[in-house]
């Protein structure tokens, strides 16, 4: 599949990166439909991980933001990952950010995006997630769940409630995502007293929903990377506080250090691939440091290769998540990824 997508990416690459993204995924939709897809790609890789009560297939998963509504969960689930994360979904739709909001910094194998959540709303998305295969046969799905760019952030956590609502039933797990820098504010999410309060309602509606479905849902937290260590130990400490399953890092990047003179390189939003690497593997060491065993971790940010895998799982991670590694490389990344940390 690598040689097929070196052939394919030069013409995507001619195209503006959304549409290119989307174009990618509805030709994927098809090539699933028709049967095509499993014979273009790699069997995938079997090496079955535990966590939160979670028997993962493999430690690879597809990281939120490239699939936001559930459009394409089958044919995602085709190329060889161990679970997939959808979203980030809001409770009612929005359009996201003006276009242009995602730009390509090939030379440093980078994208900025300011999509700011564009999604056809929780329900569209729940309602998506119940129609597809991967789901009724059993698949790791989890539900990566934001607020309303409307909602003033004193009232994100009605937002933030109201999604784990909708998605509880469907989902195999649930992500709360504080860390986009595309929502204005959201990251103030972060800091001690917001947070305290958001997880507190998060706990508490989980313990009505768990009362109601009969099942305890785990509930991750995703980070930003560009938080300080003491930020990190705060937020590591109100995790195990309050209950959380796990944490994800890391989101997006907001620094710009090491795209400085390149084109796009100030455009606002937030940075992803491989600039973002160092910074998020320092941000799980750190949180390593602090939860130790008590609270599992997702390394995510600047995976482009295998041994940029097992670096996550050396920092601290049991699991990894790709993204924008996907556009660089092609689906191919993903088993490599698995052979990598199944033979680490």
């Amino acid at each position: 599949m690598i040689d097929r997508y070196s052939l394919l990416r030069p013409w995507l690459f001619c195209l503006d990166p959304e549409q290119a993204h989307n174009l990618t995924l509805s030709n994927l939709d098809r090539a699933q439909r028709w049967g095509l897809l499993e014979k273009l790609v790699s069997k995938p890789i079997a090496d079955p991980h535990t966590l939160c009560g979670i028997s993962f297939p493999n430690p690879v998963g597809l990281a939120a933001g490239l699939d936001k509504d559930g459009k394409h969960i089958d044919a995602l689930a085709t190329l060889g990952f161990g679970f997939l994360e959808i979203g980030t979904v809001t409770p009612r739709p929005q359009p996201g950010n003006p276009k242009p909001r995602m730009f390509r910094l090939t030379e440093a194998q980078a994208i900025i995006n300011r999509m700011g959540f564009n999604n056809d709303g929780v329900e569209a998305c729940v309602a998506r997630v119940r129609r597809s295969r991967f789901w009724q046969d059993g698949g790791v799905l989890g539900l990566n769940i934001g607020k309303n760019a409307s909602t003033p952030i004193e009232e994100a956590t009605s937002d933030y409630v109201l999604a784990m609502e909708a998605v509880y039933e469907i989902a195999t797990y649930i992500t709360v995502n504080i860390s986009s820098p595309n929502t204005q504010n959201l990251r103030a999410l972060q800091g001690e007293e917001m947070l305290r309060a958001l997880l507190s309602s998060l706990d508490d509606a989980r313990k009505r929903l768990s009362d109601r479905f009969g099942l305890r849902k785990p509930l991750f937290l995703k980070i930003a990377p560009d938080l300080d260590a003491a930020d990190i130990n705060l937020i590591a400490d109100l995790l195990m506080e309050y209950g959380i399953d796990a944490v994800i890092a890391t989101n997006t990047t907001i620094a710009r250090d090491a795209v400085q003179g390149m084109q796009y390189g100030q455009e606002a939003g937030g940075l992803s691939g491989a600039p973002v690497r160092i910074a998020s593997n320092a941000v799980i060491k750190a949180l390593k440091a602090r939860l130790g065993n008590h609270l599992p971790i997702i390394g995510v940010g600047g995976i482009l290769n295998g041994v940029d895998a097992r670096e996550k799982i050396l920092a601290g991670a049991s699991l990894v998540q790709l993204y924008s590694g996907l556009i660089y490389r092609g689906p191919d990344l993903i088993n490599e990824c698995a052979k990598a940390l199944r033979q680490a």
